[in-house]
């Protein structure tokens, strides 16, 4: 059962959806407050691990995100799913996240406009490396 949630939350990922009512971190809609977020400790290395997982993220979801929308054959969107799936857990095993982790920084990230400014820099940066 703890491997299926797991599986929903990467998937929930791929679909920009990471926290209910969260706004994208690259949105310029002002953020709204996350109690699962708030008060965590973020090192510099950690934050600049969830950059670099959240630009390859994106990258997956641009990917993967229209062809799954425009796909009806179930069986056809389970295998891009799964597929899409593989690679954002890939991601963030890359960059030492957990999705739980993750979600936890994306969720502190939208709820204090100082980090998430930070943040919004160090993925431009990041993008224009990649």
């Amino acid at each position: 059962m703890k491997h299926n949630l797991a599986r929903n939350m990467i998937f929930a990922l791929l679909l920009g959806c990471v926290l209910p009512g969260a706004a994208p971190v690259e949105s310029g809609e002002a953020p709204k407050k996350q109690d699962a977020g708030e008060g965590i400790a973020l090192s510099d290395k950690e934050l600049n691990a969830f950059v670099k997982a959240y630009v390859e993220y994106q990258k997956i979801r641009l990917s993967y995100g229209p062809v799954l929308e425009k796909s009806k054959d179930p069986k056809e969107k389970k295998r891009i799913q799964d597929e899409a799936n593989t690679k954002v857990r890939q991601a963030l095993d890359r960059h030492g996240l957990t999705s739980e982790r993750y979600n936890r920084i994306f969720a502190s990230v939208n709820g204090n406009e100082e980090l998430r400014k930070k943040i919004l820099k160090k993925v431009e940066e990041e993008r224009k490396k990649s």
